[in-house]
């Protein structure tokens, strides 16, 4: 047991490096528009770049994963993962970066899955839901600590910093990681199951259900993804607030969504998921609309918008995935999540691509322009995945309540 909750712990630290490198590269938006004296569409590449690479590797290891030992998979993941982290710190110049990116996204798409895949192997059902909460709480940590933090070491040293403090954690894993994680072969299947992998996947692509909870899932995270690229250069270069103040924004919405995460769950149980989803989403529309037609308020009513921002958030995520999980039968559900996890890669990666190709700044002060346009479309973006969701979803919850 305590071997168990030494690897569980060392996944915990593994997932919140790939986390937060996930994380950090849209609030340096401030920071590296103006060191390469580059475009916002330019800057949605770097975004980017990082998603469609991680996009097309997760779909593709779908089909292939299951047939090798889970802990040399993860362990390849994630050394290609930080030599692309570690090249983002020492890219001297854009197309580097974009480079770096997308070498980290491509191994980087391969780590996930196969996270939960060893919990889901090393621990049995009666106590996986208190292990995948260990792992899980590495986004809280990276959302509450790993950001602000690395938003200092960006202003105390430069942009580099952060790629560079996400590898060194890494290096010290690596060791760590192959010594404790044992060989996991158990779920290589034979000849005859590896073909039914594709029966399963062709079930899944079948169900019109499942289709819709796709397009329902890229919708979700392209309405979300549309304004979180510009919020620290909106911050920044049009509102006045400086580098020591952005950064609060994101340890203040990390504390609010930490600290909230369970309540919302606890509600969404007793009350249902679709009617807490619905709920989350109305109120952040508003918000969303506030957010980025911003008047010149103090910087604590807008730690106060985006605390609440960042619990909306949460709600959406939390009750959208439990969602989603269940409109396919157990036997296709790994299959379905992979998809899944693919169609939120690429909504991410999407809405990047449309906020760069709409957002335009002064080539001077930096200010940017369009920034309402970007809320205008994620409205109605997250409209249109709320009606899917009261269509999609409407029956789940009666037989709880």
């Amino acid at each position: 047991m305590k071997q168990k909750k030494i690897v569980l712990w060392l996944l915990a630290a593994l997932n919140f490096t790939h986390i937060l490198d996930f994380m950090i590269m849209m609030p340096l938006g401030n920071y590296l528009m103006p060191y390469f004296n580059i475009s916002p569409k330019q800057f949605s590449w770097l975004v980017a770049a990082y998603t469609v690479s991680a996009a097309i590797t997760g779909f593709s290891a779908a089909f292939i994963v299951d047939r090798y030992d889970r802990k040399k998979i993860l362990l390849i993941g994630y050394f290609g993962f930080l030599l692309g982290t570690i090249a983002c710190g020492i890219a001297p110049t854009y197309w580097l970066l974009v480079v770096s990116r997308t070498v980290a996204g491509l191994f980087g798409g391969l780590i996930g899955a196969q996270v939960l895949s060893i919990i889901a192997d090393l621990f049995s059902y009666e106590e996986r839901g208190k292990a995948m909460g260990t792992v899980m709480s590495a986004f809280a940590a990276a959302s509450t600590l790993g950001v602000p933090f690395s938003l200092y070491l960006a202003n105390l040293i430069s942009w580099h910093a952060p790629f560079l403090f996400v590898g060194l954690i890494g290096i010290v894993l690596i060791p760590l990681l192959n010594k404790n994680i044992p060989r996991m072969t158990k779920h290589i299947r034979s000849k005859e199951d590896k073909e039914r992998i594709w029966e399963a996947l062709y079930q899944v692509l079948r169900n019109p259900q499942a289709i819709w909870a796709l397009v329902f899932s890229f919708l979700l995270l392209t309405g979300h993804f549309l304004i979180i690229p510009f919020i620290n250069p909106f911050m920044e270069f049009n509102m006045g607030f400086s580098k020591v103040q952005t950064p609060m924004i994101y340890l203040v919405g990390g504390i609010a969504s930490l600290a909230t995460s369970r309540w919302l769950g606890r509600m969404a149980d007793q009350y249902g998921k679709l009617k807490v989803f619905s709920i989350s989403v109305f109120l952040s529309l508003g918000l969303v609309a506030i957010i980025t037609n911003m008047p010149a308020i103090s910087f604590f009513w807008i730690l106060l918008v985006f605390g609440v921002w960042f619990i909306m958030g949460t709600g959406r995520g939390v009750t959208a995935q439990s969602m989603i999980s269940n409109v396919v039968p157990p036997q296709q559900r790994g299959s379905f999540m992979s998809f899944n996890s693919s169609m939120q890669q690429l909504g991410t990666s999407f809405a990047s691509f449309i906020a760069g190709f709409i957002v335009t700044s002064d080539p001077i002060t930096h200010k940017i322009s369009n920034y309402p346009w970007l809320g205008f479309m994620s409205v109605v973006t997250l409209g249109i995945a709320l009606l899917i969701a009261r269509k999609l979803f409407i029956g789940m919850d009666i037989q709880k309540q």
